[in-house]
């Protein structure tokens, strides 16, 4: 990179770092997500090799982030239950692990089982039935999404998308059995 093309890559940088970083936490969760993905575009737009070509920077800059963005949400495809748990905190309560516990010592654990399931079943009732499809043969048969994809003739993405607002739906209804559980 030529002297003035260093100098031009900082001036944009300076100009649109803070504005992107704000479109990017816009449409993400987390900050340390926001500035991964802000991190891949600079890195993209330090490959650029001359930056006068690319016309408009910020709108070069803003297409760019916008398929990072689209990017980082194709990674997250795969979600399932076991966020519920927040494993990383280790004072939340290992439902996964009571989930799979041996009852017959704990009288406590079998009736926690049979509510969460009962729970589970109902929130699952309020699905659409292809939503609930996937979520089931997914989570519950162990099938991977392709295999769903294949042997229901749809597109991966839109398995992917079933998967996904099944997800959300209940986490949402299991939530109040969760904090329950931790009070």
């Amino acid at each position: 990179m030529s002297a003035r093309d260093t100098k031009s890559f900082t001036e944009t940088v300076k100009t649109y770092s803070a504005q992107l970083l704000r479109f990017v936490k816009a449409r993400v969760k987390r900050t340390a997500e926001a500035e991964d993905i802000l991190q891949e575009v600079w890195y993209q737009f330090s490959r650029v090799t001359n930056i006068d070509d690319l016309g408009n920077a910020g709108a070069w800059l803003y297409s760019v982030t916008r398929n990072k963005i689209t990017d980082s949400y194709r990674k997250k495809k795969n979600e399932s239950l076991e966020e519920l748990t927040d494993e990383g905190d280790d004072e939340s309560f290992p439902i996964a692990h009571l989930l799979m516990a041996d009852e017959s010592s704990n009288p406590e654990i079998k009736m926690f089982k049979e509510i969460f399931w009962d729970e589970l079943m109902k929130a699952l009732e309020e699905l659409p039935e292809k939503q609930k499809k996937v979520f089931v043969m997914n989570e519950i048969e162990d099938m991977t999404l392709q295999e769903i994809a294949n042997q229901e003739n749809e597109n991966l993405k839109t398995i992917i998308s079933r998967k996904s607002y099944a997800v959300k739906h209940l986490r949402l209804r299991l939530r109040g059995l969760y904090e329950e559980l931790n009070a």
